[in-house]
């Protein structure tokens, strides 16, 4: 029983310990648009961009807009994907809502360089919206939208997403004109790289799937190299009809050129298949110690 107590206690500390990383998610880029993309006239994408467009158009506070506007992805996010994904990004979405309110007077950080204000301002906004991400949550719905118009659609989750933000930009382009709308897409498209770094972390790993005549010694040498394991099974060509050893090997992105440079030394013309893995769990992915 103290067992059980004891983990209802650890686990109610992790989702608190969530929710925090996702309040501080939206608070640093609520700073990031009121802080350096506005006050530029430089919007965002998606829900949060249409709401500074009926922001600056109707006088109404960005933070109403915010909470206002995503209310429907909120419940369509709990229908499609979850009650703790729909009540992470409540949470998320109302402190972005309350941090543009509090902060909308605050001093602008950059002024006037139309290059530095994309980038800073894309890099704050991404890594608050990656933040809240990493942790179950969410700070803008229209990813939500993209995700249940592609189950009823031939097109992707990623095509409806770019299709749905040229909306949003053209909308904006009738705000800050032209030029905003064009710096307006390019600090969100640092953005999404930001958010995608702050995912899956600045390293990332590698799969490494290799088919070679040699797999004894290519595992050896990535061991002694590397300090990596590796794990073997049993393929057959569909046209030899050979039996192979396939080496399936994951590491720190950082490697892969030094594993491309053994697996071309040991053997030049085995077949290589390389894939991003998003994330690693169990087993021992810890290096051993190369002396």
């Amino acid at each position: 029983m103290n067992a059980l107590k004891q983990h209802r206690k650890s686990s109610k500390q992790k989702l608190l310990f969530r929710g925090l990383l996702v309040i501080i998610g939206g608070i640093i880029a609520g700073y990031g648009l009121e802080t350096v993309l506005i006050p530029n006239s430089v919007s965002d994408g998606g829900v949060t961009g249409l709401s500074i467009v009926g922001s600056q158009l109707f006088g109404i506070p960005l933070g109403v807009l915010i909470a206002i506007i995503n209310l429907p992805f909120i419940w369509l996010g709990y229908q499609q994907i979850g009650k703790s994904f729909a009540i992470f990004s409540t949470i998320g979405i109302a402190s972005l809502a309350v941090s543009t309110t509090l902060m909308h007077h605050t001093l602008v950080i950059i002024e006037g360089d139309t290059l530095l204000v994309t980038v800073v301002g894309g890099v704050i906004l991404g890594f608050g919206m990656g933040l809240a991400l990493r942790n179950g949550g969410a700070l803008d719905g229209i990813d939500m939208l993209a995700v249940l118009l592609s189950r009823k659609s031939p097109f992707g989750t990623s095509d409806l997403i770019l299709f749905l933000n040229m909306f949003v930009f053209i909308v904006v382009s009738f705000v800050f004109g032209l030029q905003g709308a064009i710096l307006s897409a390019i600090a969100y498209f640092i953005a999404s790289k930001v958010i995608h770094v702050v995912e899956v972390g600045l390293s990332g790993s590698k799969a490494f799937e290799i088919i070679t005549n040699e797999p004894v010694l290519m595992v050896k040498t990535i061991r002694d190299r590397l300090g990596r394991s590796a794990t073997y099974k049993e393929v057959y060509g569909g046209y030899s009809h050979e039996k192979f050893k396939e080496i399936t090997c994951v590491i720190n992105r950082l490697e892969e050129s030094k594993m491309k440079e053994i697996i071309s030394e040991i053997d030049p013309d085995a077949f290589v298949r390389v894939y991003d893995v998003v994330e690693v769990k169990g087993g021992n992915f810890r290096k051993t110690n190369i002396h």
